[in-house]
């Protein structure tokens, strides 16, 4: 892979988005992300993925210039259609991803960072969704995604006036968990990231999918299934170690099993 990196260390993999200074989401980089995460998904060594830019924005957007090539509706359609997919498996992916945005995420970047389960930024970052000025629409499903994070209302003006918000106004909307100033940005983004690790990949990947049933409307289905999931966290290794440090006044020991 060219256009995107990906480096693991104490549980953590940093995806890295390799193609400044726009980091534009292409077919080709939309396809290296997909194959990023073919690895990730099989290592049992990473517990938590952190999805950056390199250079000066997490993603500007789509790649304008590729739309040049494509020649009518329906293949403009299928390019949708692969990033729709890509985003999807993210959002469902059994281990937490968080998108730690710095410089922009705009557009089809933004839709990505929503596809994250966690969303951390600069506070001078900027956001948006400015497809309507170049007279189209969104094509990620930030449609779609947007209202969950900011209620109906505001996704229709974020949408209809391609206004662009800072890291630290979307803070407040919950578009993104917290912003920092610029120089914190990765230190915070790791703080929080070496908590997660810290847990048990086991009552991690519970919680993985059980959120996948809140974000689906699911909630009784959501409900049977956890208490299916707590007997199993129970029976585990880490379970059992967790209740018995707890009581002994220790720390606990997690093997991930």
């Amino acid at each position: 892979m060219s256009l995107v990196s990906v480096k693991t260390d104490n549980y953590i993999a940093t995806v890295l988005l390799n193609s400044p200074p726009a980091n534009a989401l292409s077919s080709s980089l939309l396809k290296e992300i997909s194959a990023a995460f073919d690895c990730l998904e099989k290592n049992d060594e990473v517990k938590a993925i952190v999805i950056q830019g390199e250079g000066r924005f997490f993603s500007a957007g789509a790649d304008i210039k590729e739309f040049t090539t494509i020649e009518n509706g329906r293949q403009f359609a299928e390019l949708a259609s692969l990033g729709q997919r890509v985003f999807d498996r993210i959002e469902k992916f059994k281990k937490p991803v968080i998108a730690s945005i710095h410089g922009a995420a705009l557009g089809g970047g933004l839709e990505l960072a929503m596809a994250c389960h966690i969303r951390v930024a600069t506070k001078s970052a900027k956001l948006g969704m400015p497809e309507l000025t170049l007279g189209l629409i969104p094509g990620f499903a930030g449609s779609q995604r947007l209202p969950r994070l900011v209620g109906a209302a505001k996704a229709n003006e974020l949408l209809l006036t391609s206004d662009v918000i800072t890291g630290e106004e979307a803070a407040t909307l919950g578009l993104v968990n917290a912003a920092y100033e610029d120089e914190q940005l990765q230190e915070k983004t790791m703080e929080m990231v070496n908590k997660i690790t810290s847990k048990s990949s086991v009552s991690i990947g519970f919680i993985q999918e059980l959120l996948t049933y809140a974000r689906s409307g699911q909630f009784q289905d959501g409900v049977l299934r956890e208490a299916e999931l707590f007997g199993a966290s129970f029976e585990s290794h880490d379970g059992q170690e967790g209740i018995h440090a707890f009581v002994e006044k220790r720390k606990p020991v997690f093997k991930n099993q």
